[in-house]
């Protein structure tokens, strides 16, 4: 079970009982959300709710957090949860790990060992954050600036041994979407 913790923002009245909190940044909407995950159910659950969303289908995505927070894990629910078969590999070592299901390209990419921006050229992630698809990247302040603006940060932070907590940062309108369709 999920509990979404919502701040109330000027065009909603609070929910009763609820710890969500929004953060508003003007008229535009919901740019900001805080969820809990108690258990690793919970954060298969919000990757399916996720992967529901039709805004989904062309963003960048930034995963944030400390190792063992849950980024891998939450990203393979995600892609699971997309229809992606067989064996998710972390692409620590790769780098990027491309996966398509019918109609839709997905790029899984893991910085942490990413040191030199030169491979950014080399390996043409410039083209593909260029072209249609899902982008999900963990470890995004590794790459040294050369990422564009995501439309979403999931910064996850380990609350308990399974629990977890993720604040949902929107950096564009399509992220704007997703926070106020997964944390609603």
């Amino acid at each position: 079970m999920e509990t979404v913790v919502l701040s109330t923002v000027k065009h909603h009245a609070a929910i009763v009982g609820s710890t969500a909190s929004h953060r508003d940044n003007g008229s535009d909407g919901t740019r900001s959300a805080r969820v809990r995950w108690p258990d690793e159910a919970a954060t298969q659950a919000f990757a399916e709710a996720l992967a529901r969303q039709p805004a989904l289908r062309n963003t960048f995505i930034a995963l944030q957090g400390t190792l063992g927070a849950g980024k891998t894990t939450l990203v393979r629910h995600l892609l699971r949860a997309l229809g992606v078969q067989g064996r998710i590999k972390s692409p620590t070592y790769a780098v990027v790990e491309p996966h398509e299901v019918p109609g839709l390209q997905i790029w899984h990419f893991d910085f942490y060992r990413f040191n030199d921006p030169r491979e950014w050229e080399d390996a043409g992630f410039r083209d593909i954050f260029a072209s249609p698809g899902l982008k999900l990247a963990e470890w995004p302040d590794q790459a040294g600036g050369m990422l564009p603006t995501p439309d979403l940060v999931i910064a996850i932070e380990p609350t308990g041994d399974t629990a977890r907590e993720a604040t949902l940062s929107a950096g564009t309108d399509a992220g704007m979407a997703l926070v106020r369709a997964v944390a609603a």
